[in-house]
């Protein structure tokens, strides 16, 4: 089914994003995690591509599997990095052949070797000219990626904003925004896109912090902040996972609990493949019918 109609009828939508494992003997692994995310009744499941586009291959055998042998909604993501016209034109062959409906369609990051984003020749400059080329073989719902706190290469919200709805007059269907942990950030970018006319569902990006030494890493990718009350908290505990743990599962509660009672879209989950922690933030949910 395509998300674009999941949110069409106007309900609360649940999600997980998982990521094709780096080594070989691990996907396995990864298929008993998903089947544990499916038996949370999620809408869909989204499979991301790599850095620089690397696994490719694997997000669409892993997106395969969720719909055609485990029944269950994948959305694949797709970025422009080091793929020409004729490349993606496959690759969306590809994903058709695999009865995929569903795409988000990013820029992508540049691959680990290289400071910024080229241009593929033959290729797309931005999101807005992929979600484009994606719409006109009209067979796809698409996403793409929105940025509470703003786009690590933007100057400002406002030029922020006005790129994402280049990629919605593009065609795009809906938003999952970048992971953020002050729920604030979120109600100001959700006001900012409505002031500008954009009127696709905007879903929730939520990241628990699973592992205290993840933190820098993901701060320095995301241009997102942490609350110091909630940096502080792990900081204390950080050489006892299991309180690192406990304190990001409450907090994680807590954060979808007010984006619930503020009525948002939907609630889309980083999981970092994993299943236990997201089962214990699921549980004391208490989601829209």
């Amino acid at each position: 089914m395509k998300i674009k109609d999941i949110l069409e009828e106007n309900r609360f939508s649940l999600s997980f994003e998982v990521f094709p494992p780096k080594r070989e003997g691990n996907i396995e692994n990864l298929y008993v995690t998903i089947e544990e995310l499916l038996a949370l009744k999620p809408d869909f499941i989204s499979v991301t591509y790599g850095a620089g586009g690397g696994t490719r291959d694997k997000t669409v055998e892993i997106a395969s599997k969720i719909k055609n042998e485990f029944g269950g909604e994948a959305l694949a993501h797709l970025t422009c990095v080091k793929s020409t016209r004729k490349d993606i034109s496959e690759i969306l062959i590809n994903l058709a052949e695999c009865n995929i409906e569903n795409i988000l369609a990013l820029r992508g990051d540049p691959p680990d070797n290289e400071e910024m984003f080229v241009k593929c020749e033959g290729g797309f400059g931005n999101a807005g000219e992929l979600v484009d080329f994606i719409k006109s073989e009209g067979i796809f719902s698409v996403g793409v990626a929105g940025y509470p706190e703003v786009h690590i290469e933007s100057p400002n919200m406002t030029t922020d904003i006005a790129n994402l709805k280049k990629k919605v007059d593009a065609g795009a269907d809906f938003i999952i925004t970048q992971l953020f942990f002050e729920n604030s950030a979120f109600y100001r970018f959700r006001d900012e896109v409505l002031k500008t006319g954009i009127a696709v569902p905007v879903i929730a990006g939520i990241f628990p912090l699973f592992n205290f030494k993840q933190i820098p890493k993901i701060l320095s990718l995301s241009n997102t902040k942490i609350p110091s009350v909630l940096y502080e908290k792990l900081l204390r505990v950080s050489e006892k996972p299991e309180e690192v743990e406990k304190y990001s599962i409450e907090y994680a509660i807590r954060q979808g609990e007010d984006l619930v009672r503020n009525e948002v879209a939907g609630l889309h989950f980083y999981s970092m493949n994993k299943s236990r922690h997201i089962a214990c933030i699921i549980s004391e949910l208490d989601f829209p019918d």
